[in-house]
């Protein structure tokens, strides 16, 4: 887990700085998908509410959805992840971020946990 990061309970990692976030897939939860074969980026200019569906990413294992942890406007899409999606596997919380958003600025970010309170949640 990378510091400095914050996590949902449902396995998405925001890097927030100022107005904006990049997000993605945690690393927890890659190892749990598998090799991922396939991810659906956003629209960019898509505007999400908090639960709504954010990308559909396939694995050899599974086809699971990302939720939007925060209310906000897609403003890019990490597109080297249509030609190798398995660099989600490799960097998680790096090289694999999905997309970034312009954080809506009513957006709740108090839910959203520490590394370490993620990593407690995972372990529960």
């Amino acid at each position: 887990m990378s510091e400095g990061l914050k996590y949902s309970e449902t396995h998405e990692w925001l890097k927030i700085e100022g107005e904006e976030a990049t997000l993605g897939l945690t690393d927890y939860a890659q190892g749990e998908l598998g090799d991922i074969v396939f991810v659906e980026l956003p629209a960019v200019g898509q505007v999400l509410a908090p639960g709504d569906v954010l990308t559909t990413i396939e694995s050899v294992k599974s086809v699971s959805e990302l939720y939007a942890p925060v209310a906000g406007e897609v403003t890019d899409v990490n597109t080297a992840l249509d030609a190798d999606p398995a660099i989600l596997n490799k960097n998680a919380e790096g090289e694999g971020w999905i997309l970034k958003m312009k954080i809506a600025p009513d957006a709740d970010v108090s839910g959203l946990m520490t590394a370490e309170q993620y990593e407690a949640h995972t372990k529960g």
